[in-house]
């Protein structure tokens, strides 16, 4: 059977991008072929599209890191024909052809069914969504509760993950939120999203100091870099920090003091490698609830413009991007 994808291959110096018509054979055990629906852009699909960004290894493949849709064929006992299932993660669109593409065969145990979700709204959480949700569920576990209104940080919040992040906590009914913002344009924008206090780059700066004034019970870092070395020695004693991103930089030019002197912890967070148990687990928060995907903006485009969408690589948008396949 044949149908269209999305296909990146390199040449000598460059990373080319083409609509092709691709066949798909026999399924293996554990397979399931997916008719897609709809997928989303995410910051490593972007990163498959340029010449050093260090996500594809092995070329052509078809990226799109997240995908949902519907069961077609499935060599796997918990999927049948018809069933609507979502896929995130793992090495799709990066190590097997992902969710730019009309059709997909994906491991079975990658794999989530959806009870509450449309496949369209799934694709508004997508990868960014389930980190967000994975990392406000380490939080709680590590003392976050809305009784004490803590006071709260997100940085990143014009992403994804940040802006789920905010969304899901103000359901929550979490009041002390402060959002770390570079364009104070979506000033109103994030009030009307839940948050109420918002702090620059600049007014982390620690001018030196190893140890900063208590301001953050918890924080939800997404960037990393310098800004979440700022944010360790301004956590209040006890406090906790997911961290999940890098796009600030992969160095953490930080001392021990705020972990050996005010107990405070630092928690990976990783969405990849995330076993099939705690994925459903967290799935079903984003279903029931802390289901906000009424809530999320994006903006919906069609399978024919993904090319032109993923070549803008300075992209700033306050939308998640959707893709009708």
């Amino acid at each position: 059977m044949e149908y269209r994808a999305l296909e990146v291959s390199k040449g000598l110096n460059e990373i080319q991008t083409n609509y092709v018509t691709k066949k798909f054979g026999e399924l293996n055990v554990g397979e399931v072929l997916i008719k897609v629906h709809y997928s989303d852009i995410n910051y490593k699909d972007r990163l498959a599209v340029k010449v050093n960004g260090g996500v594809i290894r092995d070329y052509p493949k078809v990226p799109g890191i997240d995908l949902a849709g519907e069961v077609m064929e499935s060599q796997d006992k918990h999927f049948t024909k018809g069933d609507f299932v979502a896929a995130t993660s793992y090495g799709i669109g990066i190590n097997i052809d992902g969710g730019f593409s009309e059709y997909a065969v994906i491991p079975g145990d990658w794999m989530i069914n959806l009870n509450e979700l449309s496949t369209e709204e799934s694709m508004r959480y997508g990868t960014s969504g389930f980190t967000a949700a994975l990392s406000i569920d380490e939080q709680l576990k590590n003392g976050l509760i809305v009784d004490s209104q803590p006071y709260i940080l997100i940085t990143g919040v014009t992403g994804g993950v940040g802006m789920t992040t905010l969304l899901i906590l103000a359901k929550l009914g979490f009041k002390n939120i402060s959002v770390l913002v570079r364009n104070y344009d979506y000033r109103e924008q994030l009030s009307q999203l839940g948050a109420t206090n918002f702090i620059s780059p600049e007014d982390l700066n620690l001018n030196g100091k190893l140890l900063a004034k208590q301001k953050f019970d918890y924080a939800f870092d997404t960037v990393g870099g310098d800004i979440l070395a700022n944010i360790l020695p301004q956590v209040v004693y006890g406090g906790s920090v997911t961290s999940c991103g890098n796009a600030a930089g992969n160095q953490l030019n930080t001392t021990v003091l705020p972990f050996i002197l005010r107990g405070i912890k630092l928690i990976g967070i990783d969405s990849v490698q995330v076993d099939i148990a705690r994925r459903k687990e967290i799935w079903q928060h984003l279903e029931t609830g802390w289901n906000v995907a009424d809530k999320i903006p994006f903006k919906l485009i069609a399978f024919d413009e993904v090319e032109n969408e993923l070549k803008k690589l300075n992209k700033k948008s306050f939308e998640k991007i959707v893709i009708k396949i």
